[in-house]
């Protein structure tokens, strides 16, 4: 263009190079103004690109996100799982050492656990088992031996 200018002002009178120079400076101003309409017309289009990619991009980080969310939730509730079931052994063992020294104390202090007197309620039962037996058999045995009642004696 710098060129253009010099050929021109070099074969041409002062009048020429400042029409010259107008007519450059009236395509530039033009062009700029054409490049605004086109980028002012673009723009919008660009604009609405970029909306659908953001939302795009949007909807891919919420379901990685909720994916991971899934993820670290199942995590924690397997290591509450774990924890709780260490927990309930540790209660387990330290209810089973208390009644162990509960039993021992009883049994020093002479009193019967609750095995000793299921045992007892057995041998009870089958004792009278045995009696109820020998009381139906034994009554008809005595009553056949018994001996005829005996008479007043005259006075």
């Amino acid at each position: 263009m710098v060129r253009k200018l010099k050929q021109i002002a070099g074969g041409a009178g002062s009048s020429d190079l400042a029409g010259t120079v107008r007519d450059s400076a009236q395509q530039i101003w033009l062009a700029g103004l054409g490049a605004f309409a086109k980028a002012q017309g673009e723009g919008v289009k660009v604009f609405n690109a970029l909306v659908k990619e953001g939302e795009a991009i949007h909807s891919r980080t919420r379901k990685i996100t909720e994916r991971k969310v899934g993820e670290v939730t199942a995590a924690a509730g397997k290591f509450a799982n774990q924890a709780s079931s260490k927990a309930n052994a540790t209660w387990d063992k330290l209810e089973q050492v208390f009644e162990d020294r509960v039993a021992r104390a009883l049994n020093r202090l002479g009193v019967p656990t609750n095995r000793d007197i299921e045992g007892l309620a057995k041998r009870v039962e089958a004792l009278n088992a045995s009696l109820r037996s020998l009381g139906r058999g034994g009554a008809a045995k005595t009553a056949a031996r018994k001996p005829a009642r005996r008479k007043a004696a005259a006075k």
